[in-house]
């Protein structure tokens, strides 16, 4: 037998990332949240404008941030998103596991939760 060798490169999960870090998504909305933000703060805090400055970044490089890097390997908009979805419904949201034919009818959750028939 002929066995090939291939080489993975080191950047294969780089493809859709800015400076290899951060997703494209993430820096968006860190732009988005951060922008408005900062012109805020820099127009309507009334302290001169060394202490404007320092109030700003004390403000804005950990939102700025915090958009940036996201929740869960998520996004902070599909995170938020996510969370409004289950409270208004109350479901699982996302399964990463096995599922059963018939898991979302019911019978069978009922089924499940009394114990009454056994799944294999």
């Amino acid at each position: 037998m002929n066995y090939e060798t291939y080489y993975i490169p080191a950047n294969f999960t780089d493809a859709g990332k800015i400076l290899g870090i951060f997703e494209i998504r993430n820096l968006v909305e860190a732009v988005v949240l951060g922008i408005p933000l900062l012109f805020g703060c820099l127009a309507y805090l009334p302290f001169a404008l060394t202490t404007k400055v320092i109030v700003t970044m004390i403000i804005f490089i950990p939102a700025a941030g915090f958009a940036l890097i996201g929740i869960n390997d998520d996004s902070l908009s599909r995170y938020l998103r996510t969370r409004w979805s289950f409270t208004k419904r109350k479901r699982i949201l996302t399964y990463r596991g096995e599922v059963y034919y018939n898991e979302f009818e019911r019978t069978y959750i009922r089924w499940r939760r009394q114990g009454v028939r056994q799944w294999n």
